[in-house]
């Protein structure tokens, strides 16, 4: 599993399928095991996530790692990726960018995972996760921090939308929600 996941992560940094290969310095594909039951997904690389490498570095990142403890959680044991694995200049993602990242690399992301659980960072990663396993989409202000279950032959997952940690620091009248949010994910992920 870790093998294919290296293999996945060389195709993405040469990957030139759409034009965000261009703004591209470093390909941002994952961090975190292969065998983690909680994966987060993001929307995609920011400035200094392009500088990096890695997901989750800038403000936002600094966020996430506080938020991950409210929950109970270490950063070194989730799995954090996004839909779109090159940076995005103006924040702005194409129906297209989505379709092309995904398929090559985020669903076989899943695949190789299993996770058990799924935290949607954002309202891209939310409306893809929600499409791909057929659940019925609402506003984020109506599902942020709610349960809602997926299965298949093999398996049951926990798909959990929550509001991206950027959308509390633009908007600082969020940050309770967000934190209560994550406080209320501990002990049940």
């Amino acid at each position: 599993m870790k093998e294919k996941l290296l293999e996945l992560k060389a195709e993405a940094e040469k990957c030139k399928e759409c034009e965000l290969w261009k703004n591209r310095k470093k390909s941002v594909f994952d961090e975190g095991p292969s065998d983690a039951k909680v994966m987060l997904i993001g929307l995609a690389p920011g400035y200094w996530e392009n500088e990096k490498g890695k997901p989750f570095v800038g403000a936002a990142g600094k966020l996430l790692d506080k938020l991950l403890s409210l929950a109970g959680l270490k950063r070194e044991e989730v799995y954090i990726t996004n839909v779109v694995k090159c940076y995005l200049p103006e924040n702005k993602v194409t129906q297209e960018q989505v379709r092309i990242c995904t398929s090559l690399y985020l669903d076989k992301q899943i695949e190789l995972i299993k996770p058990k659980t799924i935290l949607t960072l954002g309202n891209v990663a939310t409306q893809y996760i929600f499409n791909k396993f057929k659940l019925a989409l609402a506003p984020m202000s109506q599902i942020h921090g709610r349960i809602f279950f997926v299965s298949s032959l093999f398996t049951r997952i926990k798909i959990i939308p929550m509001y991206h940690p950027a959308a509390a620091l633009r908007n600082p009248g969020l940050r309770n929600i967000v934190e209560e949010d994550w406080k209320n994910l501990k002990g049940r992920l």
